[in-house]
């Protein structure tokens, strides 16, 4: 899922290391629940309509993540210059994109289970998972938690448990948002009905 493009990201991406822990159960909580509603769409699998499975999975998105801090961490520097319907119209266009990418990739009764090795870094935690295929290797999938006034929630995605989405996501970006925000906006807004076959606009 959201897979890293660039492998020249990873030395400038790796995190430093601490000492493994069991998790805060609270900072767990929600990738529990995310774990969870995965597991349920990729059981249903593509047999079940691609909205239905969109409209399970959004609640446990939305809980999961600050989807907000995410793009604002991607966007960079260029946030605070959009107008404000810019940035609203942004946030509407990625986190549909973000649902509807987690629908598209989990649909072949992958099991999730959270691994016991988090570690801290600052005040955040890290959530340790990992994505288990019906054939094939396991993906490790790493969730840095950060405490919020609606309680804990991922702000990154680090694939094999180093590797930034919001990082890929600044260099997959930074050409789009240099006209502004609205060839960014239209190429989520693609990506959207492409992942959702025209279900989800």
């Amino acid at each position: 899922m959201m897979l890293a493009r660039r492998a020249a990201l990873l030395a400038a991406t790796l995190l430093p290391l601490a000492p493994a822990y069991a998790a805060d159960p609270a900072a767990a909580a929600p990738i529990q629940a995310l774990s969870q509603a995965l597991s349920q769409i990729a059981a249903a699998g593509r047999q079940a309509p691609f909205a239905q499975r969109y409209a399970t999975l959004a609640p446990a998105v939305e809980r999961a993540f600050d989807l907000p801090a995410i793009l604002q961490l991607s966007v960079g520097p260029r946030w605070s210059a959009l107008p404000a319907a810019d940035q609203q119209a942004l946030l509407d266009a990625f986190r549909k994109f973000t649902i509807a990418s987690y629908v598209a990739n989990f649909d072949d009764r992958e099991r999730f289970e959270l691994l016991p090795d988090s570690r801290t870094i600052g005040n955040d935690q890290v959530v340790a998972t990992r994505v288990i295929p019906s054939g094939g290797a396991p993906t490790r999938i790493d969730y840095l938690m950060r405490r919020t006034g609606a309680g804990w929630r991922a702000v990154d995605v680090l694939l094999n448990g180093s590797i930034s989405q919001v990082a890929v996501y600044r260099s997959d970006w930074r050409a789009s948002l240099t006209s502004g925000a609205g060839p960014l906006i239209a190429n989520l807004q693609r990506k959207v009905v492409d992942l959702s076959g025209g279900a989800i606009r």
